[in-house]
């Protein structure tokens, strides 16, 4: 039967979350162990209930007291028992969660490297770091939140049901029923979540997108009167927002409800089952609590199908991301040029790149760099300027032409010894809240102190380092200095510096600067590069004279111009 596009698309989203479903369920030995501990734990809490009720309603016959002492002896044996085993499955199942994240978030790092940045689309390093961090705690708490309490639950509440009817039928029957409510309600849960989560989402993403969309045009929109107009754009979405939430809040609401009236219900059906005359009264009463017991068996079940559709969902998002092929295809194992003393010798001849394969980024470009070319590359954006270091610096395969290295087609030489002579700047160096001398270090961990107060200086950075109380020691970022956008420019290129790396490719480096800053930013940059190939991108004109030759990529004719 043919399909429409449609149904194929729907066809490989069931696929997924069923795939998904399968991953996130699948116990690990520990998870295992986790769960039986979890189903004993339960199962404590049940058996202590129920021998209570015997307890209670065979000493108001006022038996004799040697009779009593076995339930007693029990009620302190399941009273005990009940932390000591949910303090077993708290640690075996929280050990074996925060190892398998160690595990993953090693894993997942090591997929996002050759993903960068050519598949992380438009959004920010924030949004993709936020996302996957949080993507994954969800998928890795599964195991404690889903697996763990699935196993516990099934066990304890099968164990409840074959115990009650092998002493009443009736009452087994009705634990039995409860069970499968219980199953019901839990499905319901899960697909009311993973529907109304499925909806937030779209919702808050509106609600974004139409926010930045106002902020950006705010001027336009106040200059043609749409400025109400605009207001009420931004009502509509977060009136989706408010009405997706109330209906998350009801679906939780019904879920969560439906178990303790399924409960009160058994309960009652095994009060008017049950014969008392039959059993005796303290059996009676053992029974009757059966199915009221079970009430904190079952009650955090809707949690955990509300975690599975959570989990499931990021899980999708992570593979969404990391099943992506990389932007550069297999790669030659021939060494990289010896560089001893100088740079590389880079050309493109006719290369266009793309980063979707549907649209070109980068038109055919020729462009030789000899060793020590400084190069400064202008055009309005989009014209392909980033494209262009993407493929310099071998983050993006050419969709046609020929990049060699030394005369080596670059695709032949081994991609991580090519890399190691490449240092890359954008235009937001990251700092991380640490020390001047770690964030240095992070290009090259064996330079010595001398080594970044060199790179510090021919950065322009001699008199703010100066200045720092701690010197090397001066912590940057949360909960230490502040730098200026100025700053933090310099600090970028003095790793890069610091790196030792023949070629420098400055993507933006100056665009947040004002025009002194940005001269003398670039006019460091330039005087203490001799002997490197630089190629720094600008859409501004600031600082650009230092360079050697210049290429205007906005141009019709891709016209290299020497200076």
């Amino acid at each position: 039967m043919n399909r429409t596009p449609a149904q194929n698309r729907t066809a490989g989203l069931n696929r997924t979350a069923t795939a998904s479903r399968t991953r996130l369920l699948r116990p690990t030995p520990r998870t295992a162990l986790a769960g039986l501990l979890g189903g004993a734990a339960l199962s404590a809490g049940v058996a202590l209930t129920a021998t209570s009720g015997w307890l209670i309603v065979r000493a108001s016959e006022r038996p004799v007291i040697l009779t009593l002492l076995t339930a007693i002896v029990a009620v302190r044996t399941f009273g005990l028992a009940r932390p000591v085993f949910r303090y077993g499955e708290r640690l075996v199942s929280h050990d074996a969660a925060l190892d398998d994240l160690a595990a993953r978030r090693t894993s997942v790092y090591e997929r996002l490297i050759p993903l960068t940045p050519a598949r992380l689309g438009t959004r920010g390093r924030a949004d993709v770091l936020t996302g996957v961090v949080d993507d994954l705690q969800d998928v890795v708490d599964a195991q404690v939140r889903v697996t763990v309490p699935l196993i516990a639950t099934t066990l304890t509440g099968v164990a409840t049901a074959v115990l009650t009817a092998l002493v009443d039928p009736g009452v087994g029957l009705a634990v039995t029923g409860l069970l499968v409510v219980a199953a019901l309600t839990s499905w319901l849960a899960w697909w009311l979540e993973g529907r109304s989560q499925r909806e937030l989402l779209a919702a808050r993403a509106e609600v974004s997108r139409v926010s930045e969309l106002v902020a950006q045009h705010a001027g336009d929109l106040q200059a043609i009167g749409a400025g109400e107009a605009a207001l009420g754009w931004v009502r509509d979405a977060h009136d989706a927002v408010e009405a997706a939430t109330r209906r998350q809040s009801r679906g939780r609401a019904l879920a969560a409800a439906l178990l303790p009236l399924a409960t009160a219900v058994a309960t009652v059906v095994a009060a008017l089952t049950v014969e008392p005359a039959a059993v005796g009264a303290p059996v009676a009463a053992l029974l009757v609590l059966a199915p009221f017991a079970l009430a904190d068996v079952l009650s955090p079940l809707s949690d955990a199908m509300r975690s599975l559709a959570r989990a499931q969902a990021s899980d999708t998002r992570l593979h969404d991301l990391l099943d992506q092929a990389p932007a550069t295809g297999p790669t030659g194992h021939r060494p990289a040029p010896a560089t001893t003393g100088r740079a590389p010798h880079l050309r493109l001849v006719d290369v266009a790149a793309s980063w979707d394969g549907a649209r070109t980024a980068l038109p055919p470009v020729t462009l030789d760099l000899p060793p020590g070319t400084t190069l400064a590359v202008t055009g309005a954006n989009g014209c392909g300027k980033s494209t262009l270091l993407a493929v310099l610096a071998r983050h993006l395969d050419p969709a046609s032409g020929r990049y060699e290295v030394d005369g080596v087609e670059a695709r032949e030489i081994d991609l991580e010894a090519l890399r190691s002579l490449i240092a890359v700047v954008d235009d937001e160096p990251h700092l991380f809240a640490s020390t001047v001398r770690e964030n240095l270090r992070l290009a090259r961990p064996d330079a010595t102190d001398s080594d970044i107060d060199a790179a510090l200086e021919a950065a322009g950075l001699a008199a703010w380092r100066q200045g720092l109380t701690a010197g090397l020691d001066t912590r940057l970022g949360a909960g230490g200095t502040g730098v200026s956008g100025g700053e933090r420019a310099r600090l970028g290129i003095a790793r890069a510096l610091l790196s030792g790396r023949p070629v420098l490719l400055l993507d933006e480096p100056v665009a947040h600067l004002d025009h002194p800053t940005a001269e003398a930013v670039l006019h460091d940059l330039f005087a203490a590069s001799a002997g490197r190939t630089v190629v720094v991108v600008s859409h501004r004109p600031d600082g650009l004279d230092g360079a050697a030759r210049t290429l205007d990529l906005g141009a019709a004719t891709l016209a290299l111009e020497g200076r």
